[in-house]
């Protein structure tokens, strides 16, 4: 079989062959070198890739939010989708944005540290001109936000932000802030240039108009929470979190529905000529109570309750007395009546 030598090989090979030991059944290739990975300690990797993909689910479900948000109030088409999530590092996330731009430094709260959340120029013009009764269509402008424009970006911003507390539920509860907004990016130094981040990116399209949208998260931020980003943890918590919603608006619905309230004095059994031939002052014998006996409450078709009756003013009321118990296994639903509750 041909194989290629490696360089020690074929230097024992000639050393062989000048010794006089030119027996080749006798050589051995030389030792495979190990393979060695590059690593630079410049560019830690600080997230794995499961965290990595839970994060770009979160932001999947940010971008769902943000496009029905944006298109409510922009009053047109807008979409966003998640086009990748990377790790890299400050000084590269910095390097790789125009300016001017629009730097929105935001505040993790209850987490320790900011967020950036930079929205290309196009975008942001873009924007200005839809809220500002245009087309939304835009040259490529570059120069700084008036103060007018600022503050209108500053109210989409913070919609945007409320997006970012919903799709980040499932892991704390986030209470994002708008702290300034910058547009050079060289003025927004939250961590050090050398710090790991992950780079949530955007594509953005409202109407005709394209860019991008990137939400920087550095690692020492979300440091504190990096345990939950997993998909375990993750698809834990939305199923518990959705079972206990579904449970909330059942009570929520159930509470409100009306149901028929039944006092039953007693029963007997007669025959058809007997009830036809009753007259207004007959007496009917009721066999299966006694005087002092309580009477039963039936919520529904359901006996419930032991009452006795009595009148609260000019109305007939019964008292509650005491639940029925009941031994067929059928879990009750719960109470809200105490013994001695009167209705009317």
């Amino acid at each position: 079989m041909n194989e290629v030598l490696s360089q020690d090989e074929i230097d024992q090979l000639l050393m062989a062959i000048n010794s006089g030991d030119s027996d080749v059944e006798g050589f051995h290739p030389a030792t495979e070198t190990r393979k060695v990975k590059t690593y630079d300690f410049k560019r830690p990797d600080k997230f794995s890739k499961e965290q990595i993909r839970t994060v770009q689910i979160m932001h999947e479900t940010f971008a769902r939010l943000t496009t029905t948000s944006l298109s409510a109030q922009l009053r047109s088409i807008v979409h966003l989708h998640v086009a990748s999530v990377d790790q890299l590092t400050y000084e590269e996330f910095i390097r790789s944005i125009p300016s001017p731009t629009t730097m929105s430094v935001i505040n993790m709260d209850p987490l320790k540290g900011n967020a950036i959340l930079e929205i290309d120029p196009s975008i942001t013009f873009s924007m200005i001109e839809r809220l500002f009764g245009g087309s939304g269509h835009t040259t490529k402008v570059k120069r700084e936000l008036t103060d007018i424009e600022q503050s209108v970006m500053e109210g989409i911003i913070v919609r945007i932000l409320a997006n970012i507390r919903e799709s980040w539920t499932q892991v704390i509860d986030l209470r994002p802030r708008l702290g300034q907004i910058e547009t050079n990016p060289q003025f927004a130094q939250i961590v050090a240039p050398s710090e790991m981040v992950v780079l949530v990116t955007l594509e953005t399209r409202i109407g005709d108009e394209e860019g991008m949208m990137n939400f920087c998260l550095p690692y020492i931020t979300i440091e504190p929470i990096i345990s939950k980003l997993s998909s375990q943890f993750w698809f834990a918590a939305t199923r518990k979190a959705s079972t206990t919603e579904h449970l909330d608006v059942l009570k929520d619905k159930l509470s409100s529905v009306d149901m028929d309230l039944i006092a039953e004095v007693g029963s007997t059994k007669v025959s058809i000529r007997d009830v036809l031939s009753l007259k207004p002052g007959d007496i009917v014998n009721l066999a299966t109570v006694g005087v002092n006996d309580p009477l039963t409450l039936s919520v529904g078709n359901r006996k419930k309750f032991y009452c006795q009756p009595g009148i609260v003013g000019k109305k007939m009321a019964v008292q509650v007395l005491s639940k029925i118990e009941h031994d067929d296994g059928v879990q009750e639903v719960e109470e809200l009546e105490d013994e001695g509750d009167i209705f009317l």
